[in-house]
């Protein structure tokens, strides 16, 4: 996401606490769609509407598509995917799925479909759907920035190259089993069936729609697009035939579009907003934490994010890793941190802290303007040279945008600020040649599930560096793919330490190549009007960045 980014200064694509992946080497099946620790809300009341707005319009709806934080809650509220996680928390559990099965080298997963589970236009969903929602978002034709997720199923690396349009390790055993064969074992193939990637979408929709889809999305989730006015509003609609009794408790959700963070605030305050999408404004942070009646209202939670400034390795002069080394001890981390009101730590490689294979020995790059400057001259630019940086145009984007263009002029770097709609950044950075700077805030990273792996494979893995990939850096070394391929398969438990240490091993190769300047670790504020029930933690859902939409609540309902 996520890939899904925080409510006040960076978004990505999406964020896990820390749990480590399920150990695939078992042959009992699993529990019902409905195990977990979760236990149903006693105070949840059924019914009711909530406003919640955002600044930019939704760019999609496709579940193979979309992977920005704004549009990653909305996905996961209309589709619905093999597995998903207990609310609130990253405790896998089974969703479409019944049941599943793992072979004993854990190569083989069998899952066992819920019967009766019916998709928005009335029909039932059956393992034909699982199948084909797999080999479309593997399809290159479908340009899917999920689509390396997959990689460990048999079969994908021909569908990747053109020469098959299905997934020879997806197979369909009877109208309620799916059988998927993975080339190697996978220690994070549960997580990756919970993605929104993984949705199940029903083809004749698709077909109908083709590339249109994503503005008319049909699926099997908790809420149903009623009405999508571009530039001013979403409008989701209870699903009354969903399969999980009790849920969703709203009636209605309105997106309302266009609207600034500092607007959108002050309604919360009249009462007019429920939920402001785009977070608390940095600059009525204090403000609002000062209040103790507004700081009631804020939500705060830890995610797995890393902010950070990628450089096209493809683009002259950043083919040069000296360049990029030299960028990397330019930028004044601290300094940015303070902008954004101490509300995160200075970062030095792209795993978070939090994160499984975060090395706390590793130093990085040293804020050293002179020895960057040293490095420009040696790579051949003693007089800097000029280029581009690209943002996302919400405050405080810009503003930090600026704070690196200061930095960067000081050892004779001219960038000149692009500082477009949150769309427009990310097609800049899918497009090989357009961006040879961007700064990910308002799109970084928060992980999609919590695996050292999340960092690697879509926003530094060949598999990344594609047409409409997440790979803005365009960084593609096939020698660290393999020792990442190496560390994920490792599925034994009692090996968690050692496969740990080979992803702290990859991504020091990766710091020493300099793709990117990673800025800071970011924590998540929200806010909600005195109406809204439920658990905190629905609020800062781990896998529904920013919210679980499915298991809020009004008091208010009459």
């Amino acid at each position: 996401m996520k890939a899904f980014l925080s409510s006040t200064v960076a978004a990505s694509a999406l964020a896990f606490a820390l749990f480590a992946a399920p150990a695939a080497n078992a042959q009992d099946a699993k529990p019902s769609s409905d195990a977990g620790s979760y236990q149903p809300d006693p105070d949840a009341k059924e019914g009711g509407s909530i406003i919640v707005t955002y600044k930019d319009d939704v760019s999609t709806l496709d579940p193979a598509i979309g992977y920005d934080w704004q549009n990653w809650s909305m996905i996961k509220s209309l589709f619905d995917a093999l597995m998903d996680y207990v609310p609130g928390t990253t405790e896998l559990r089974p969703a479409l799925a019944e049941s599943y099965d793992i072979s004993e080298d854990g190569t083989v997963f069998t899952f066992h479909l819920k019967k009766g589970v019916k998709f928005h236009n009335g029909r039932e969903m059956t393992a034909d759907d699982v199948k084909y929602s797999l080999d479309r978002v593997t399809n290159p034709k479908t340009q899917s920035p999920g689509a390396g997720f997959f990689g460990s199923i048999k079969g994908y690396d021909d569908v990747a190259a053109g020469k098959a349009d299905h997934l020879k390790g997806v197979e369909v055993v009877d109208p309620q089993t799916v059988k998927i064969t993975l080339s190697r074992p996978d220690a994070t193939f549960l997580h990756v069936m919970a993605l929104n990637f993984a949705s199940v979408v029903p083809q004749e929709a698709v077909e109908k729609w083709g590339a249109d889809f994503g503005h008319h999305p049909v699926g099997t989730g908790a809420f149903k697009l009623a009405d999508w006015t571009i530039g001013q509003q979403l409008v989701f609609q209870k699903n009354e035939d969903y399969w999980r009794d009790g849920v969703p408790y709203l009636d209605k959700i309105t997106f309302e579009i266009g609207q600034e963070p500092i607007v959108a605030l002050l309604r919360l305050q009249k009462g007019e907003v429920d939920i402001p999408g785009d977070g608390i404004p940095p600059a009525k942070f204090r403000e609002v934490m000062s209040d103790p009646e507004q700081k009631a209202r804020v939500v705060e939670g830890g995610q797995l994010q890393t902010g950070y400034i990628t450089m096209n390795v493809t683009m002259p002069p950043f083919d040069k890793k000296e360049v990029r080394e030299a960028v990397n001890m330019a930028i004044n981390k601290d300094r940015i941190v303070q902008m954004i009101n101490n509300r995160a730590i200075p970062a030095n490689q792209p795993l978070p802290p939090s994160m499984p294979g975060y090395d706390k020995s590793f130093e990085g790059y040293k804020y050293d303007p002179e020895k960057a400057k040293e490095m420009l001259g040696e790579a051949g630019f003693p007089d800097g040279f000029e280029t581009e940086l690209f943002v996302m145009n919400t405050d405080p984007n810009p503003r930090i945008a600026q704070a690196i263009q200061q930095d960067l002029s000081e050892i004779g770097i001219k960038a000149d600020i692009k500082a477009l709609a949150q769309a427009n950044v990310i097609a800049a950075g899918g497009a090989k040649d357009q961006a040879p700077m961007i700064w990910s805030g308002g799109m970084a990273w928060i992980a999609d599930f919590p695996d050292p792996s999340n960092f690697y494979g879509p926003i530094l893995g060949c598999a990344g560096a594609v047409p409409g990939g997440w790979n803005w850096s365009w960084y593609c070394n096939e020698d660290l793919d393999k020792e990442a391929a190496k560390a994920d398969s490792i599925v034994d438990p009692a090996k968690k330490d050692e496969r740990d240490k080979m992803w702290s091993d990859v991504y020091a190769k990766v710091m020493a190549d300099a793709p990117w300047v990673p800025i800071f670790n970011e924590q998540r504020f929200t806010m909600k009007s005195p109406r809204m029930g439920g658990a905190d933690n629905l609020y800062v859902d781990p896998v529904h960045i920013p919210i679980n939409y499915d298991y809020v609540y009004v008091n208010d309902v009459q």
